[in-house]
């Protein structure tokens, strides 16, 4: 079927001269020099950006500061904050069409369900934060001080907001990540120098027009587009930001983490995972076959909780593992564009390659590829493709392909699904398919992950904090746990 029209604005939007937004103004790079951004579907190139210089970087950075120290933004009431924020989601529904076609082009997903999961959800999320603003509480202290007996004290804790954040993004949910960092800083009165991935940065643009068309001030949101060795590297080593967050890769987060340690600022880090799905011999088997093979091929299985590693009862495991790979041989792929389409390209010519050769590892080591297995062009395309007859040590089981791999392995018992399932450096995502609702609640606190779905995977609401223990990351995105990661406590006490 021929591909939908692209709306006006989209053609408008992606022809436009390569500009970023510093201080409230769209400028090119310092040294003018751009980058070209390319369409995952087809391999051509989309546009191009500008190539931020650490010069760039650090403009972006010193309006950020400018704006939380002197700008009427440190002085905005926490009504006016919450009602930005509501005027920012509004203006993401009206243009909500945009942003999924825009997602499309530059990161090669459905744009249909581009707008229907990450925007109608960075929408959401925003909505709930704004909700926050006006909700940030300290409280009140009676002190004992034995040291001064005969004095009377009033004591406090205030929350404030942490200052200048420094947010990198990656390429897989840039729109929705891009929110998970604006949401909270905006709520708690911090501004932002936002890095969107060097690969994904046109929806970070577009939200820069909706932040200024909703009324911030300027340089309360900058957004700088570049690649990571320079642009990024001169966000996390500016001395003028007070925080850093960061989306992305567990060996990039390990650098950004020992700088901002070095700094002492603050930091959050949502980094890799390499998830478990475990189906219990008494679960609707042909329900988790369908939520397993979701929780792995959903947007390319580029998802940090991708359900990567499926382990089933062995009894049930070759029926779970055919019906699986039923679905995945009458996956249709193609261009995000086209709506009848279940699977995209993956984001890049690199990663495409990177995915195919975990594959050929697999092959190379006697594992048996049940479906899948192949990539083809034009465009970044693998097909679906679950693995099996794999040792848990393998390389296939124990690192993140980020891709739409599935390495299904039997298991014999609840113990034997604990132990392989913590049995990996990553505790993002888990999932348990089963209708005793007693192994559940026993599985639960022994699954060492951030988050613990049942019958469902990578199931999200902005209420729920999001992150991981082990090598999956340091603090949370969501909930009001992000609140308290983007302000400071300051105690005070007042001697009467």
């Amino acid at each position: 079927m021929p591909l939908p029209y692209l709306l006006p604005a989209t053609s408008a939007f992606i022809q436009r001269p390569p500009r970023m937004l510093i201080g409230g103004d769209w400028v090119e790079a310092a040294d003018g020099q751009t980058m070209p951004l390319h369409n995952p579907a087809t391999g051509e190139v989309l546009c191009v950006v500008p190539r931020a210089t650490a010069e760039d970087v650090d403009r972006a950075v010193l309006a950020a500061r400018q704006a939380f120290d002197d700008s009427a933004w440190s002085r905005t009431r926490p009504r006016e904050r919450q009602n930005l924020l509501w005027k920012l989601a509004d203006l993401m529904q009206r243009d909500a069409e945009l942003l999924a076609q825009l997602e499309c082009l530059n990161n090669g997903k459905s744009a249909a369900v581009a707008q229907v999961m990450d925007v109608q959800l960075a929408i959401d999320f925003l909505r709930y934060m704004a909700g926050w603003a006006t909700k940030i509480e300290g409280s009140s202290v009676d002190v004992s001080l034995p040291l001064m007996p005969g004095d009377q004290f009033h004591s406090f804790i205030r929350r404030e907001a942490v200052g200048v954040v420094g947010a990198i993004v990656a390429w897989n949910f840039p729109l929705l990540l891009a929110c998970w960092k604006l949401g909270p800083a905006l709520a708690t009165g911090c501004t932002v120098v936002l890095k969107p991935a060097d690969e994904t940065p046109l929806t970070a643009l577009k939200l820069a027009e909706l932040v200024l068309e909703a009324g911030y001030p300027e340089g309360v949101f900058n957004v700088v587009t570049g690649t990571g060795i320079t642009a990024g590297s001169a966000l996390t080593h500016n001395p003028l930001v007070d925080k850093l967050t960061f989306t992305g890769s567990t060996a990039v987060g390990k650098q950004i983490g020992k700088i901002a340690m070095d700094s002492m600022i603050r930091v959050t880090l949502e980094l890799g995972g390499k998830s478990p799905t475990i189906v219990m011999a008494d679960a609707d088997l042909k329900t988790a076959a369908a939520g397993a093979a979701s929780a792995i091929f959903f947007n390319q299985g580029q998802v940090c909780c991708a359900g990567s590693r499926l382990y089933v009862q062995r009894k049930h495991f070759d029926n779970v593992v055919a019906d699986i790979s039923d679905i995945a041989n009458a996956m249709k792929l193609g261009n995000g564009l086209d709506p009848s389409v279940e699977m995209g390209p993956l984001i890049s010519a690199r990663q495409q390659e990177r995915v195919y050769n975990y594959i050929e590892m697999g092959r190379e080591s006697g594992a048996t590829i049940a479906c899948g297995g192949e990539q083809f062009g034009p465009g970044f395309f693998v097909k679906p493709t679950v693995i099996v007859d794999v040792d848990q040590q393998h390389a296939l089981v124990q690192e993140e392909i980020f891709g739409p791999v599935l390495v299904a392995i039997p298991f014999d018992d609840e113990a034997d699904a604990l132990r392989m399932a913590n049995d990996s450096p990553y505790g993002l995502g888990a999932s348990i398919w089963s209708n005793d609702l007693a192994a559940v609640h026993r599985m639960i606190p022994r699954i060492k992950s951030g988050s613990v779905w049942v019958n469902c995977h990578s199931a999200l609401d902005p209420a729920l904090p999001f992150g991981g223990y082990k090598m999956s990351g340091v603090g949370r995105e969501m909930g009001y746990a992000a609140i308290e990661h983007y302000t400071e406590l300051k105690s005070v006490l007042i001697k009467l």
